[in-house]
């Protein structure tokens, strides 16, 4: 059945998480988006501000990346199976805004007048370190969302608010090159950069720990019982035959495992991947683009265009949030997804021709439609791998939305360090010489241009052919639903069968 086709169910009282409660949760989201613009944004200050070559750049925000391939699953694994009076969830994300906001502010203290080779062994050094601290407050985060509510709109709106409050970050860190070289608060762009980093760490505390405060986790050991007694049998058993440690190695490698060969949850993450990805690698490259081509160098007024260009995308995006919550409670999550991400398409091949140097003005023209990418995909995404936590739940007996949300952030974060690496490579392509200052070749800025533009049309048109398979309509989504509780007892099969239908 088709999502335009699909039967469609009220939203029960019960199911419904409160205004008060959906907006400490889309807090947290804003400082999980402060963190990645940040940490995208700011790493330009290494080469336009000390000097470093974009290649080295690049590689510093890929590596650290690398090692989130395993401490993201591992963190959602040790949140799903934490048991404390506070949660599973809620100490975690206390003590991970603490240590990812100190641990910003101290990444960008960097003494000026040292060698290349200095800069770049403490950037990895303390990025390191700083992104596991970013992992304990994200991955349980995440994870807390998928299970405040059941109902599959509710979730889109919850996800809806979140994003919402996400992108509060996106309308101020388009500004952050601006304000780094600002003359009136420092005397140079390093020294911007330092100011700006405590800023951002003492906001990432300060914010960062509401969720945990406020917050209550739904989901605890008794809502699911019988499920996790037989886990814990089996789990038990094992420690009588293998210590401890390798038992719980086991079981984290299985239900890693278990995850990743999950087709729903991997169409998801691979249009997760090309949306997000392209639109990261550009969210830095186009500042090339517009500063060398559209301002022949000029950096102020090149970096101010860029805020206005930067801001207008992330207002545009509230309205796209609305919009894309509002769609996906009338044609699907999936149709919603076609819908924002083939405008986003248009956006970016528009930069073609707005894009021009005697009509400045014009290159503020594709931001509110590029904005329907990301603003459509973080809107939707995250309510269709809650669905998707609960298909596995019917077919494995247990909760996983910490090693789900995990797996799924590493791709974004993948993705931005591919972006960020990925964009230092095609700006060498391009043949720049930031030594060249206005004075870049007519080659160089066409493949600028070229790249900015193709790469993230064409990686959101093959996620568009990816999400066409993704299977969960809401009429299946409410299938699984009634059948877990069923089997959890929560209610009776009448009484699931007697929801609500809406024509």
């Amino acid at each position: 059945m088709t999502d335009s086709t699909a039967k469609r169910y009220e939203t029960a009282p019960e199911d419904r998480v409160s205004v008060p409660h959906k907006l400490i949760y889309g807090l947290g989201g804003f400082v999980n988006n402060l963190l990645a613009a940040a940490s995208g944004g700011m790493v330009i200050v290494l080469n336009l501000g000390l000097g470093m070559s974009p290649w080295l750049v690049g590689l510093l925000g890929a590596l650290p990346r690398l090692t989130d391939a395993f401490t993201d699953p591992l963190m959602g694994y040790i949140s799903d199976h934490t048991r404390s009076k506070w949660g599973r969830r809620r100490p975690y994300i206390f003590v991970g805004a603490i240590a990812a906001g100190v641990l910003f502010a101290v990444l960008w203290q960097l003494p000026e007048g040292r060698s290349e080779g200095f800069y770049f062994g403490y950037f990895l050094a303390v990025s390191l370190v700083f992104y596991l601290a970013y992992t304990v407050f994200a991955t349980p985060w995440v994870a807390l969302g998928f299970e405040l509510t059941p109902d599959y709109h509710e979730r889109t709106r919850l996800m809806g608010v979140q994003n919402f409050f996400s992108q509060l970050a996106y309308v101020v860190s388009p500004w952050f090159l601006l304000f780094m070289q600002y003359e009136g608060f420092f005397d140079n762009m390093v020294e911007g950069a330092a100011g700006l980093a405590i800023l951002i760490g003492v906001l990432t505390i300060a914010v960062g720990i509401l969720p945990a405060i406020f917050l209550k986790e739904p989901y605890r050991a008794d809502a699911v019982a019988h499920l996790y007694e037989a886990e814990r049998a089996d789990r038990q058993k094992r420690r009588t035959e293998r210590s401890p440690l390798v038992a719980s190695m086991l079981d984290f490698f299985k239900g890693f495992a278990a995850t990743l060969r999950f087709r729903p949850f991997l169409k998801l993450c691979g249009a997760t991947f090309l949306v997000f990805n392209g639109f990261m690698l550009i969210s830095s490259f186009q500042f090339y683009v517009i500063i060398y081509y559209v301002f022949a160098g000029d950096k102020v007024l090149g970096a101010e265009y860029v805020g206005y260009s930067g801001t207008l995308s992330a207002v545009g995006t509230f309205f796209v949030i609305v919009l894309v919550t509002w769609l996906a409670t009338k044609i699907g999550k999936r149709r919603a997804f076609f819908v924002a991400t083939g405008v986003s398409v248009v956006g970016y091949l528009l930069k073609w021709v707005c894009y021009d140097p005697d009509y400045p003005l014009l290159l503020l023209l594709p931001a509110p439609l590029m904005a329907f990418g990301l603003g459509g995909l973080f809107t939707l995404m995250g309510s269709m791998i809650a669905d998707v936590v609960d298909l596995d739940e019917l077919e494995t007996n247990e909760r996983r939305e910490g090693m789900f949300g995990s797996i799924y952030w590493w791709v974004v974060k993948l993705g931005m360090a591919a972006a960020l690496a990925g964009g230092g490579l095609l700006l060498e392509a391009t043949g720049f010489d930031v030594a060249l200052e206005g004075a870049q070749t007519e080659t160089t800025l066409l493949l600028m241009r070229v790249f900015d533009i193709l790469v993230p049309a064409i990686a959101s048109l093959v996620a568009i052919w990816i999400v066409a398979s993704y299977d969960i309509t809401e009429e299946k989504a409410h299938e699984i639903r009634a059948e877990l509780e069923r089997r959890r007892g929560s209610v009776s099969a009448d009484a699931v069968d007697r929801a609500s239908v809406y024509p």
